[in-house]
């Protein structure tokens, strides 16, 4: 039986890059393709992918909360982190999303492939240079992320909210997605700024970008 995959990415030349590499192996399809951390998070439930191979940064929903909403609803799902970032929040956050595996885009397809199998093994893959950071991270004694970060701040809406909000959305269209009324929108983004100690949407839109919500 093939390895039903999914492929989480928002840039299209790339997904199609995926999908024709993983195709040669007999024992491996794509099963879908996702431009939006949204989009990746309803085909993930419709589809019911082996494994989800997933961007960091996306539009809409980032790779973090989209694993996060994943997990919580399919906890067997393998999800495997392809990213360009190799900053030591990005992969913390993502291991404690519940990734089976972190890898750079900078890897050779032939890595990639090895990472698929190795978490359909129930096995954790990493990236060299991710190992790197993990090990430290454990050799400094942190643990995973006790230092400071925008998920121990602000709430899984909040965060929604606020990539919403860096990615140039209005308070009625960010309502319209969210089914909350206009006011409920602009009272989490008040919320939102008085617990990151922000006044302006400028350094907000920083803020978002600096803690890997969005991209510019």
């Amino acid at each position: 039986m093939s390895t039903k995959i999914l492929v989480a990415d928002d840039h299209g030349i790339l997904r199609e890059g995926i999908r024709a590499l993983i195709e040669k192996h007999n024992s491996m399809e794509v099963v879908g393709e996702a431009e939006t951390g949204q989009v990746a998070v309803e085909l993930a439930l419709k589809l019911q992918p082996d494994v989800v191979v997933m961007d960091v940064t996306m539009p809409d929903l980032n790779g973090i909360e989209a694993t996060r909403k994943i997990k919580s609803e399919m906890p067997d799902v393998k999800i495997l982190a392809l990213s360009v970032h190799a900053a030591r929040e990005f992969v913390l956050d993502m291991i404690k999303a519940g990734v089976s595996g972190y890898m750079l885009k900078e890897c050779l397809f032939d890595d990639l492939v090895l990472a698929i199998k190795t978490v359909m093994e129930g096995k954790s893959y990493l990236s060299p240079k991710i190992a790197s950071i993990v090990l430290d991270d454990i050799a400094t004694d942190n643990h995973f992320g006790k230092t400071d970060s925008v998920r121990s701040t602000l709430t899984s809406k909040e965060r929604q909210i606020l990539q919403f909000l860096a990615e140039g959305k209005a308070a009625k269209e960010i309502a319209m997605l969210l089914n909350v009324s206009v006011k409920t929108i602009e009272a989490n983004r008040r919320h939102i700024m008085e617990k990151v100690g922000i006044d302006n949407m400028a350094d907000l839109v920083k803020y978002a970008i600096r803690h890997g919500l969005t991209t510019i």
